[in-house]
C-alpha cells in the first residue's frame, strides 16, 4: 500500500459518486482550516477512520456492540496525530477484533460525520470518519477486547435491512450491495 493522500482521495471519491461531492467538499474544509484535523484534541472536529470488515467470501461484515455507545458499529477509532487514515483504519480493525492478516484497500468506501455529546473533560464535537473496506484473508475467528460487549458477523443484506442500526452502518451494507453488482 502506497502513503494514503486524504485530499487526493477525496477528490476521487467525489468524483466517483456524485452523490458524495457536497460530502467531500465538507471533509477537504476541515482538512484545510485545521492543521490539527488528525489529532483527539483537534476540536471542534477532527478525522477519524473506520473499517468496514468483510469476511473473506466478501458475504458478511463484522459489527461490533460498542461497550461506551451501546450500539453495533463498525472497527473504527481515532487517528491520534497519524495522516494516513487507511493505516489508522487497519489498525484499528486489528487491535478491536483480534484479527490477522487484514488488508485495507486504500481507496474510500464511505464518509460519516456525526456529532459526538461531551464526556469528561472534552467539549461536543464532530468525527469526520473515513471508511476503509478492510478484507479478511485468513481466519474469521474473532477476539473481542474492552471497547465491544459482542461481536458478530452478519450477513450483508441482513445489515442493510436491519432497522435497528444506525443508518450510516445500513447505507454502508447497501453500497457494498451495490457495489457486487
Amino acid at each position: 500500500m502506497h502513503r494514503f493522500d486524504l485530499e487526493q482521495a477525496l477528490h476521487q471519491h467525489a468524483a466517483s459518486d456524485t452523490a458524495v461531492a457536497a460530502g467531500c467538499a465538507k471533509f477537504l474544509a476541515l482538512r484545510a482550516r485545521e492543521p490539527r484535523c488528525f489529532c483527539r484534541d483537534a476540536f471542534p472536529a477532527h478525522f477519524t477512520a473506520s473499517a468496514w470488515l468483510v469476511s473473506g467470501d466478501g458475504e458478511r461484515a463484522l459489527l461490533l456492540h460498542h461497550r461506551k455507545l451501546d450500539r453495533w458499529l463498525q472497527p473504527g477509532g481515532h487517528a491520534d496525530g497519524e495522516a494516513d487514515l487507511a493505516r489508522v483504519a487497519l489498525r484499528e480493525a486489528a487491535e478491536e477484533t483480534g484479527l490477522a492478516g487484514l488488508a485495507v484497500e486504500d481507496a474510500i468506501f464511505d464518509l460519516d460525520a456525526h456529532r459526538i455529546p461531551p464526556r469528561g473533560s472534552e467539549p461536543e464535537h464532530w468525527h469526520y470518519d473515513v471508511r476503509f473496506v478492510v478484507r479478511v484473508t485468513h481466519s474469521e475467528r474473532f477476539r473481542a477486547n474492552h471497547e465491544s460487549r459482542a461481536m458478530a458477523w452478519r450477513a450483508m443484506p441482513d445489515i442493510a435491512a436491519d432497522a435497528a442500526l444506525d443508518d450510516s452502518i445500513r447505507r454502508m451494507a447497501r453500497r457494498w450491495l451495490d457495489r457486487r453488482g
